[in-house]
This record gives structure tokens, C-alpha cells and sequence, in this order.
């Protein structure tokens, strides 16, 4: 399995003293502070090892260019630049380039790259100068791990002979060996980065109740975070509506919004991209993403690790980037190397080209499918053969995605023709551009299609002829179980049939044709099972996608034209991933028709595909609860696991952002389009799909005519000004932040209550009870706080004892700065299935003891007050899902002290280790089921109490109370997670390296 963790000098037998000093240069929270050159740069300073990223901390102007100011694209302003700065910076500039070249064990090939007209664009290490023919069989996503090592090969944190096996990869990726990886940046959204400034602040506080200097704790490598997950559909159908969700999103998230902006300004070389401006992934794919750096000089490929699984979605732009929690994001900032597992590449070769008709949804619904039957967890996926080079870059950015949904650690496209095309398209300057294919052709790390393709060697083969893509959607609770479009009526009266579970709602044949008739603002109408009640055109997976959304203005308009309407109880709502969506709809004239059948544009953010969908309206809410009526919603999101999309929607299906248009016409899932009609015309006349339905060649003459270079390069010099809601917000210039007692947004977390510099060791597992006993598929949706706030739940009461109003409850992830309501809300999905309730759904427990049944968090805290230490029991797959870090620190601040499981996702399991939580495998063929076991036994686990009596994947014995006996897989995969478990997790190890340093 591919592992993300951090990795120390102490791990590597080296202690480096850190040279970074923190920088007094004031920039505004829109500009990237890095640290201030030290005055004696030393290439064993863990701050600035070998890794020539690290040099952006010794001057700020690469960082400035990188500040999204108006000159961010152009590196012919680097001169001038350069000759603001003062002589010493400069030179000690020059003398730490030569001083690393001259340490690193590969120096012989560090080189010039020359431009075409006279001088050099900077220098690079050079792969083809190793003349070692097992490099050119390399995928290219292996080769970006191999160039960083070299350029990062210090001897210390990375060796010579961490380089050897990634060279060898096609002989030890098999043995699962670990080597060191250090991303170039690191990506944050809202939602997840606010946990992550949280703990930075406090980290800042352990470090000052320690004795040692807080300001060791600050980014070591640029920092991006985008604040895009907080806006909610209060308002839809309304020409006022992004005003108006705009307002109510900072009236809702003043306090946050004004804590990032304190850590923009409190924490060097960050940035934190303001509310309104667009969806993460989108903004990182059209603006963030460098491809190639050039830092003062030095070239290396753009990487990135981002706290939103979704951050694959830059790898097609051939930058690689994957998704890691909170806690190793944090690690990779302060400078750690990433610890991973050598991962195994699946080379998926496409060929031919898509139908007429067929869209990037499609085609990436079709490849998840086919991945996840593959079985591709942890592994790398590299997309080559003649058919790449005849999808758009946007289409491939849609395909890399959704690597979480197929369970790849990157969906990876390299570099070619096209991803230089795009981005020209996008605003990149012609030299810009020029760099990168200069760097890529000399480094091997370019594919050009119009020369003959030498075969790579990939660990296993998958091969997909685009022409038999067909459209499809997905559903109606997982991504991967795709339904041909033709075959969706029958698909859905199968799930009103079958058993409850992931293809089931066991609706009794007598109540599928029931009719639930009622007045919506004194109008008639009426739903039925498989009633469309939301449709969302959403996500970064598609509203990144001209093609696609274009073609969900040409439906909008053939159905406009034609006299159909969405009805109005059906929520509709557009919320693009950037302003440029919004400039060539406009363009285009399409935009118009979208409002006329109520997809007006609400935010510019996550919403419905995050759970932020906004409530339903009184009437059609009343409806489907007291019919149980199995409602359905459709969306261009990548997600659509139960609970998440909304409460009241039990079947939720992803389709591109044409056929949400499609099924909000029709008003149901449950139609054949083949043979039903959509709707009736002006002239009562039948309305079929294929009426509606634009040719790809019509959609390719409005994306021609509509997407232009310069509305790119418009809406993101307009992001560097903020907004007016967010330039009023008022916060302190203090290096270390005031926590207020009373916030319900941002509280001190109690991870380092009490530390000292001992690392407290690892802890067996003594007569603990079992707190929650689960099957297959809990995913971390079903774990971690997510949506809305039950009125009924913990955390509602903690919030209404504190004189919070329901209507101000505001959403989980909107409160993940706060840990008191966030560990009320872990395990409080309304759809999780716990056997110890025997058939109940919900976010309750049976308390073992005392035999009563009770909210999660309220058993856990009964175990706790009564000194009781609690595990989980679960089946395969335990953890797959995006929301990362608090589905480990919830566990853990719940009592939470092993999770026994089938198998685990490969983050969630990682970061279990990362917040002290023991990770155990059944063995094969072995589970809860077969071995007995019930969830009201008492388990003992027995570990050594030495560390380095502990081993990876070490064999351990869990006992109960009643006499069973069994043989788990400790799952410490490295020996870092060791190291982490030993000092109670990567927090607490991390500030006890830096205190030291």
C-alpha cells in the first residue's frame, strides 16, 4: 500500500539545527511571506536540505512572483525583480545554489538547460546525464519521484540509496519498499485548513510552554488555501443568489474566515485565497499549478499534497498530486519528508476517440468502474496510448479527479502538446510555457505523440477503446456502480426491489407507485419514488470542464426554446469552480437559459457535493418524511455516498452537468430517455432526450468561440484585490492567537495538554469495550462530522447550552476549528449501521455495560469517565471517503484506542497511527463474523511496552473476555509510524524534534 507520513533527520540519523529565522517583511493576507534568509546558510539545516524548494525561504521575491500579484505568469519580470533585492540577499542567493550542488551526492549532473536564443533558463538535474537505461522504462509518475530524491539527496533525509530504489523500481515496488518524498507545496481548502491553522497555533503554544522559539513553527514550502467550502444553496432559482449565499456564508463564518486571515498573516509563505473566488481544484488546475518551478534558478517538477482527496485532479495537468489528512499535510509544512510505500503503476492505455454525444462524465464514470474492479488502492494510474492525446486537458483533469472514487493514490497524465495548449489557454506566458517544455524534453518527463513511444514498463495493464463509452450515470449510493443510461429504469426498479444496501431500498411492490400529492406555495404538486427534488450542477469534477458545461447551457436552451420547464419544486442551482465558468457562459449566450429553468449560479465553491445543498423547501420536506417517500437527487459531483448529498435524499446520482439539466426537466430518475418522453413542447407536442441532446460538435463550436485566454487571466488578477466582505475583516497582528473560550468556531485542542519532551511509548489495549461494531464500506463520511447539524444531536445541545440559535448552527465543516463539537458529532451520520443495534439505523450506540442505547458520543464519554478504554470493530474498506483528519482525531477524542478492521483505506489508516490509534487487520479469511465475535466482549490487546520491540506489520495476539483468541496485522506500515505512535502521534513527535533542534 501507498503510505503518507512524515519522516525526521532523528529517523535518518541526522540532526540538523534549523537557520530559518522568521521574516518581519509585512505583505498583506493575499501575498506569501517565506522566511527571511538566514545570515549563514547551512545545507544540514533541516530547513534548507538539499531540496531546492526550500530555496524560496531565502528570498521573497520568487515567492512574490508566486503571489498571484499581476506579473504571476510572467518570468520576464524576474530581472527586475531580482534587482529590487539587496546585495546580500543576492548573493548569499548565488552561494547557497553552489553550496548544495556541491553537497549533493549527485552534483555531477547538475547542468545548465540553454535557451533556444543565448543563455540559460536556470539549472536542473538531469536524468538522462545518469545514462542508466532502467530510468528510461520508468513511468513518468516514477520519474518525478526519482528527480526529487536526486535533488533532495542530502545523505541524511534522503540517501543514495533511497535514489537506487526508485531507479529499481520495477524490482523492489513489489517488496513494498519505503523511501523519503518531499512535495513542492501544499494545498488546503476551508474546511480542512482550518484545523490545520488550529493546530499550527497551537503547536506555536506547546513550543512557547516547552521553552523553545514558537516561530519554528511556520510553513517550510508554499502554502495555498482556498477557501471555498463554506458557501450553502440557502437561496437558489434567484437572480440575487450568489449575493445573497455570499452574505450568509460570512455572517455564518466571520470568525473562521477572520482566523485564516490571521494565520495569513501570523504564518510565513502562505496564502489564503478568499471566499467567492472558486472550487480548490479548479483554481489550483487553472492558476496554483507551476507544472515546472523555477526558483531563482533552479528547475524541478511542480508536486503537491493537498488536505482534500481530490487534489488528484492537477495530476492531469502532469503535476503530480494526492491527497493526504490534515495531520501529515501539517508535517509535509514543517519541513518533513514524506515517508511513502514505493507504489505500483497501472498503465491504462486508451485508444480511438468518443462517440457523438458521449461526455468526459461518462468516460470518467466508465473508468472508475473499471479501476475499482481492478483494484488499484495505493497505487499510481498512468494514462498513455494514442487516445490521450485526443482528450482535452480538461477532460483528463475530470478523469485524475476522481482517483479517490477508483482508490488510487494519483490518476497521472504527463506532460504533452496539449497540456501546453492549455496552458496558453489558461494565461501562462509564452516563455513560461517555453521553460517547461524546454525542462520536461531535457528531463525525459515529456510524451510527444508524434514520435514513436517507447514502451514503459507498469505492474499491471488496463486497456479502454473510447468508443465504447456510453453515457451513464452513477448510483444511486456509490460512485463506482455506474448504470447505463439505457439501462436506468430498469436499474432503478431493481433498487426499489432489492434488499436495503447499495443497490436497495426494499420498498414493498403494493408502495412503489404510490403518488404523494401537496402544495408547493399554493400550487399543486406531487412526488413519487425516484422524484428528482435536487439537481445540482456542481463539484470541481465537471465545473471545470467547458465542454461540459457549455453543454449543459445547449440542453438548457433546446428545452428553453421548446417550451420546457423544471418544475419548481426541484432545487436547482449552478455553482461553478471559478469566475471564468461564469464569463464564457455569459459569452456564449447560455447563460440566460440556465436561469430560465432555475440553475442560476448560487456561490463559487463546494455545495451540494459536499453536503452543502441548503435545506429543502418546508413543503417538499414534509412530503418525502412523512410518505418515506425514496427521494433523488442529481448532481455533477464525485461523490454520492448516503447522508451526504442531503438527509432527505436516499438515491443520489452522478451525471454530467447536461444530463442533471436532463433529469431535472424530467422530474424522476425512474424514465427510460430512449423511449419516454422528457416533457410536452408549446405545441403539445412530445419531448424527447434526443431533442434536447447537443452534438459534440455543437459543443465544440461553443467552447471554440467562448473560452478565451483572457477571461482567465481577468478573474485571477481579480482574486489578488479579495472582496469587500472579506477586506473588512479586522485581526490581530499577534504571532501567537488569542483563544476565546467562548468561540463554538475556533478552540484549543487538547493534544498537547500537559506534554513533556518524553515521548510517553506505546500502549497495549487492556479489557476494552467495544464501541461500535460495523461491516463493509464505512467510509469517513459516516465517521467524521459532516453537513448539517442535527436538531437532536450532541452537538446541537452543546451548541443551544451555549445560547447558539438553531438557525445559526451552521455546518460541521464550518465548526471544524472547534474540537468540543466536533467530537459530539463523529459517528453522527443518520445512515450509519451499527450491528450492535441489531437493524437500527443512526448515530446511536448500545452503552455495553449498562445496556442502554445512547448517542456515540455520549457512550464514549461514559466509557471515559469510568476509566474504560473503548476499540471499533469494522469490516473491509474501513476509511475510504475525503473527510480525512477528523475521522481520526474524532476516534481518538472519543477514547478510541484500536480499530480492528478487514482492511483499511490508505490515508484513514495512516492517520489513525497519526493520532495514536493502533490499526489491526483480521487475517485473511478471518472477520468478526467467522471468528465469533459479537461487539459485547471485552478485548485485550497485547503489544510490547518497548518500541523497538514493535515491527512493522507485526503479528498480534487480541484476547476477550470469553475465551476467543485471535492473530491481527498490526498495521504500522513504516518506522516512522512507529516513531509516531511512540510519541502519541505526529504532532506531538514533530514539536519534540523541532524543540530539540
Amino acid at each position: 500500500m501507498y503510505i503518507t507520513s512524515g519522516t525526521s533527520s532523528l529517523l535518518r540519523r541526522a540532526s540538523h539545527p534549523s537557520s530559518s529565522r522568521a521574516g518581519k517583511r509585512a505583505f498583506s493576507s493575499l501575498s506569501r511571506k517565506p522566511a527571511s534568509p538566514s545570515p549563514s546558510p547551512s545545507c544540514n539545516s533541516n530547513s534548507y536540505s538539499v531540496g531546492h524548494q526550500h530555496l524560496r525561504s531565502l528570498s521573497f521575491l520568487s515567492a512574490a512572483r508566486w503571489s498571484h500579484g499581476v506579473d504571476w505568469k510572467s518570468p520576464t519580470s524576474l530581472a527586475s525583480q531580482i534587482r529590487i533585492a539587496s546585495a546580500f540577499a543576492h548573493t548569499q542567493l548565488h552561494r547557497k545554489i553552489a553550496t548544495m550542488a556541491s553537497e549533493n551526492a549527485f552534483k555531477g549532473i547538475f547542468t545548465g538547460l540553454p535557451k533556444p536564443g543565448g543563455g540559460e533558463f536556470g539549472k536542473f538535474y538531469s536524468l538522462p546525464a545518469l545514462n542508466d537505461p532502467r530510468i528510461d522504462k520508468l513511468p513518468y509518475s516514477i520519474r518525478i519521484l526519482l528527480e526529487s530524491a536526486i535533488r533532495n539527496c542530502d545523505g541524511f533525509q534522503v540517501t543514495k540509496a533511497d535514489v537506487e530504489k526508485i531507479i529499481d523500481w520495477e524490482k523492489t515496488s513489489p517488496k513494498l519498499v519505503e523511501i523519503p518524498f518531499k512535495p513542492a507545496r501544499v494545498l488546503l481548502q476551508d474546511f480542512t485548513g482550518v484545523p490545520c491553522v488550529v493546530d499550527l497555533a497551537c503547536m506555536r503554544d506547546a513550543m512557547n510552554n516547552l521553552g523553545s522559539d514558537s516561530k519554528k513553527i511556520n510553513p517550510l514550502v508554499p502554502v495555498d488555501l482556498v477557501i471555498d467550502h463554506s458557501v450553502q444553496v440557502d437561496v437558489a432559482r434567484s437572480e440575487n443568489a450568489v449575493q445573497a449565499n455570499m452574505e450568509l456564508e460570512f455572517q455564518r463564518n466571520k470568525e473562521r474566515f477572520a482566523f485564516l486571515k490571521w494565520g495569513s498573516n501570523a504564518f510565513q509563505n502562505m496564502l489564503v485565497v478568499p471566499p467567492g473566488s472558486g472550487i480548490v481544484h479548479q483554481v489550483n488546475l487553472e492558476y496554483l499549478g507551476r507544472v515546472v518551478f523555477n526558483t531563482e534558478g533552479v528547475l524541478y517538477p511542480d508536486s503537491v499534497v493537498g488536505t482534500d482527496s481530490h487534489t488528484t485532479m492537477i495530476d492531469g495537468l502532469g503535476v503530480a498530486g494526492w491527497g493526504v489528512g490534515g495531520i501529515e499535510a501539517e508535517a509535509a509544512m514543517l519541513g518533513q519528508p514524506m515517508s511513502m510505500v514505493l507504489p505500483g503503476v497501472v498503465g491504462f492505455k486508451l485508444s480511438g476517440k468518443l462517440q457523438d454525444g458521449v461526455t468526459a462524465t461518462d468516460l470518467v464514470l466508465t473508468v472508475t468502474e473499471m479501476l475499482r474492479k481492478h483494484g488499484v488502492v495505493g497505487k499510481f494510474v498512468e494514462f498513455h496510448g494514442e487516445g490521450v492525446g485526443k482528450i482535452s486537458l480538461a477532460d483528463r483533469a475530470t478523469i485524475a479527479n476522481m482517483s479517490p472514487e477508483y482508490g488510487a493514490t494519483m490518476g497521472f497524465f504527463p506532460v504533452d502538446h496539449v497540456t501546453l495548449q492549455y496552458l496558453k489557454l489558461t494565461g501562462r506566458s509564452d516563455e513560461t510555457v517555453a521553460m517547461i517544455e524546454a525542462y520536461l524534453r531535457a528531463n525525459n518527463m515529456f510524451v510527444d505523440y508524434s514520435e514513436p513511444q517507447q514502451d514503459r514498463v507498469y505492474s499491471s495493464y488496463l486497456h479502454l477503446d473510447l468508443a465504447d463509452v456510453e453515457p451513464c450515470i452513477s448510483g444511486p449510493k456509490r460512485p463506482h456502480d455506474r448504470v447505463p443510461l439505457k439501462q436506468m429504469k430498469s436499474d432503478w426498479h431493481s433498487c426499489l426491489d432489492n434488499k436495503v444496501g447499495f443497490k436497495g431500498f426494499a420498498v414493498p411492490k403494493e408502495a412503489q407507485e404510490k403518488v404523494v400529492k401537496f402544495s408547493f406555495h399554493g400550487q399543486p404538486a406531487e412526488l413519487k419514488h425516484g422524484s428528482v427534488v435536487i439537481a445540482a450542477i456542481t463539484s470541481c469534477t465537471n465545473t471545470s470542464n467547458p465542454s461540459v458545461m457549455l453543454g449543459a447551457g445547449l440542453v438548457a436552451k433546446k428545452a428553453s426554446e421548446l417550451g420546457l420547464q423544471v418544475k419548481p419544486w426541484v432545487k436547482t442551482s449552478l455553482a461553478p469552480g471559478s469566475g471564468v465558468v461564469t464569463k464564457y457562459l455569459l459569452k456564449s449566450g447560455l447563460q440566460k437559459y440556465l436561469n430560465q429553468q432555475g440553475f442560476n449560479i448560487v456561490g463559487y465553491g463546494c455545495t451540494t457535493c459536499i453536503g452543502n445543498s441548503g435545506d429543502l423547501d418546508e413543503s417538499v420536506g414534509a412530503a418525502i418524511s412523512e410518505n418515506d417517500i425514496v427521494a433523488a437527487a442529481v448532481l455533477s459531483g464525485n461523490r454520492n455516498f448516503e447522508g451526504r448529498v442531503h438527509p432527505l435524499t436516499r438515491a443520489n446520482y452522478l451525471a454530467s452537468p447536461p444530463l442533471v439539466v436532463a433529469y431535472a426537466l424530467a422530474g424522476t430518475v425512474d424514465i427510460d430517455f430512449e423511449k419516454e418522453p422528457i416533457g410536452v413542447s408549446k405545441d403539445g407536442k412530445d419531448v424527447y432526450f434526443r431533442d434536447i441532446w447537443p452534438t459534440s460538435a455543437e459543443v465544440a463550436e461553443v467552447v471554440q468561440s467562448s473560452v478565451l485566454p483572457d477571461m482567465f487571466k481577468s478573474t485571477y488578477e481579480a482574486i489578488t484585490k479579495g472582496n469587500p466582505m472579506w477586506n473588512k475583516l479586522s485581526v490581530s497582528t499577534e504571532k501567537l492567537y488569542s483563544w476565546d473560550p467562548n468561540s463554538t468556531y475556533i478552540h484549543e485542542p487538547p493534544y498537547f495538554k500537559n506534554m513533556t519532551m518524553d515521548p510517553p511509548g506505546p500502549h497495549g489495549v487492556k479489557d476494552a469495550y467495544c464501541l461500535l461494531n460495523f461491516g463493509d464500506s464505512i467510509t469517513t463520511d459516516h465517521i467524521s462530522p459532516a453537513g448539517s447539524i442535527n436538531k437532536d444531536s450532541p452537538a446541537a445541545k452543546f451548541l443551544m447550552e451555549r445560547g447558539v440559535d438553531r438557525k445559526d448552527f451552521n455546518s460541521y465543516g464550518s465548526r471544524r476549528g472547534n474540537d468540543e463539537i466536533m467530537a459530539r458529532g463523529t459517528f453522527a451520520n443518520i445512515r450509519i449501521v451499527n450491528k450492535l443495534l441489531k437493524g437500527e439505523v443512526g448515530p446511536r450506540t448500545v452503552h455495553i455495560p449498562s445496556g442502554e442505547k445512547l448517542y456515540v458520543f455520549d457512550a464514549a464519554m461514559k466509557y471515559k469517565s469510568a476509566g474504560q478504554n473503548t476499540i471499533i470493530l469494522a469490516g473491509a474498506e474501513y476509511g475510504s471517503g475525503s473527510s480525512r483528519d477528523w475521522a481520526a482525531k474524532g476516534p481518538m477524542l472519543l477514547g478510541v484506542k484500536a480499530v480492528i478492521a478487514k482492511s483499511f483505506e490508505r490515508i484513514h489508516r495512516s492517520n489513525l497511527v497519526g493520532m495514536g490509534i493502533i490499526p489491526l487487520c483480521f487475517k485473511a479469511g478471518e472477520d468478526a463474523e467467522t471468528l465469533g465475535l459479537t461487539g459485547h466482549e471485552r478485548y485485550s490487546i497485547d503489544l510490547p511496552s518497548n518500541i523497538s520491540d514493535i515491527h512493522p506489520g507485526q503479528d498480534v495476539t487480541v484476547c476477550t473476555d470469553d475465551g476467543k483468541k485471535f492473530t491481527c496485522t498490526a498495521r504500522f506500515d513504516t518506522e516512522v509510524e512507529l516513531a509516531y505512535f511512540n510519541h502519541g502521534g505526529i504532532l506531538p513527535y514533530v514539536i519534540r524534534q523541532l524543540t530539540k533542534q
